[in-house]
């Protein structure tokens, strides 16, 4: 048996912490040190399992509290959105001229986008600006006095939410 044989432990020996018994121990390591070595060897892997076994739980711990935050940050976001939804429930019921319901509904897509804007929605400035293909997605190109590149007009609006793209604005662009 090889010197390097001697002293490599095993997988077995690593995870039972006793030597093999088939196993002879060097000649220049008596067997008390061989004892000492053993023991300390099972103390640490011992260590290693729990140090796994925490980081295992930390990991949990980490995806849990994460899952919790979302959970609450969607919570008081609806919980700001259900006026809206009450306005617009009571505009239903109200009935009355369609000038009124025009109003009722005017107010209540303010009262909305207020809230949205509270928590970062901004929207996207598409009429009159330099195309820009990283916030505008041009489905039309239109042969106009405007100068080339130009933002003639919006077909839907895009958004940001503090400051990431939401979805970009739909224009006609000048050629």
């Amino acid at each position: 048996m090889s010197e390097e044989e001697k002293k490599i432990f095993t997988e077995e020996e690593m995870l039972s912490g006793e030597p093999e018994k088939s196993r002879q121990t060097p000649n220049n390591i008596d067997s008390s040190e061989l004892v000492r070595l053993q023991e300390e060897n099972v103390q640490l892997f011992a260590r290693l399992q729990r140090l796994q076994a925490d980081f295992d739980n930390y990991r949990k711990r980490v995806k849990a509290e994460k899952q919790e935050w979302t959970a609450q940050a969607v919570c008081e976001i609806v919980r700001e959105l259900l006026p809206v939804i009450d306005n617009l429930e009571r505009a239903l019921e109200a009935g009355g001229s369609a000038e009124s319901l025009l109003s009722g509904v005017d107010l209540v897509t303010k009262q909305f986008l207020s809230v949205l804007n509270k928590h970062g929605l901004s929207t996207i400035e598409a009429c009159g600006v330099q195309f820009d293909p990283t916030c505008h997605h041009a489905i039309m190109q239109l042969e106009c006095a405007e100068q080339e590149n130009m933002v003639v007009e919006e077909l839907q609006k895009g958004y940001r939410l503090n400051q990431r793209l939401l979805r970009p604005s739909m224009v006609k662009v000048a050629k």
